[in-house]
């Protein structure tokens, strides 16, 4: 069954070996990567997000090109190495994956890659990023994170960010968001997105939604993509088995949401991972234990459908 990940990290690994060593990692088979070439195969990922992320110590001044150097290796080593790994620059090129063909799309995991420049807002547009988290767990000039002790909410700047992603039909991230950030979020973007996130009332921790969040979710079309970190998914805890990520599923299915869940595995961005999940290969370990639990319409929604269906520009 052909998977949709919403979330992985990779750019930020290639980034960083290649910033080490004067050379990426081979991401066709290297075992760095949970996500490398091979490992998407043998998991049948149809299509995969890589996240440009940028630490939140990273000098100010250099941000941007940070994230310069994990597009290019986006271009470079995902796309430009391996023929099967095919650019999803819009929405439709979903539609047009051919047998063998996983697409790969840009995200932005924080704005502090483009600060206050809206014009290099717009370059990410055009280099084909498809969703915008606005934080990650910091503050930074668009809204306060999760970990943000003050807990504020958007600032005008986020406003104006929410406003062009909706022009752009991009989607709004909003994993790594405050509570007010979240709600302030929630009134102006057409196309949210928690890209990587559980429930907090089987998990409380600031990562993950709330039940009136979720609902919130549903209720704008959203989709909520579940996440394998186990801090996410078992409190206090840095083990997890499926059968336990299966409970968050069955509590946003509880609250109506059976059609807007998804995955956003976290790979190469967690250090702990769930048990018979360590990695992209894996995949099929879920859909077999879904299989158990749900029917086949159900799983293929979860694993892909849904977020076909609820991505912008499709209502």
């Amino acid at each position: 069954m052909n998977i949709i990940d919403t979330h992985c990290d990779a750019l930020l690994k290639l980034q960083m070996a290649k910033r080490r060593t004067g050379q990426a990692l081979d991401f066709s088979n290297s075992e760095q990567l949970d996500t490398h070439f091979q490992r998407l195969q043998q998991g049948n990922v149809k299509a995969q997000f890589f996240a440009i992320f940028i630490h939140p110590d990273v000098p100010s001044d250099e941000k941007w090109q940070h994230a310069l150097e994990q597009m290019d290796l986006f271009y470079t080593e995902i796309i430009g190495k391996q023929p099967a790994m095919k650019h999803i620059k819009n929405w439709q090129d979903f539609d047009h994956l051919k047998e063998g063909e996983i697409g790969a799309v840009l995200t932005l995991e924080g704005a502090d890659a483009f600060g206050n420049d809206l014009m290099k807002l717009r370059h990410l547009y055009r280099l084909g990023v498809l969703s915008i988290g606005l934080t990650w767990n910091n503050a930074n000039l668009c809204a306060d994170g999760a970990g943000e002790p003050r807990g504020g909410g958007l600032t005008l700047l986020g406003r104006e960010v929410i406003r062009l992603n909706n022009e752009n039909k991009i989607f709004t991230d909003v994993s790594h968001l405050s509570v007010k950030s979240f709600w302030d979020t929630i009134e102006l973007a057409d196309y949210p997105i928690a890209s990587h996130s559980n429930a907090r009332s089987l998990c409380d921790h600031p990562r993950n939604l709330d039940d009136e969040q979720i609902k919130a979710m549903f209720v704008q079309n959203g989709l909520i993509d579940v996440v394998f970190c186990p801090q996410f998914i078992n409190k206090g805890s840095d083990r997890a088995t499926i059968p336990d990520l299966l409970r968050h599923v069955d509590h946003l299915c509880a609250l109506g949401g059976a059609d807007h869940i998804g995955i956003g595995s976290d790979f190469d961005g967690i250090t702990d991972h769930v048990d018979g999940l360590g990695d992209a290969s894996e995949f099929p370990n879920l859909i077999n234990e879904l299989q158990k639990h749900y029917s086949e319409e159900e799983v293929e929604g979860f694993a892909y459908r849904n977020f076909l269906q609820h991505r912008p520009g499709m209502a």
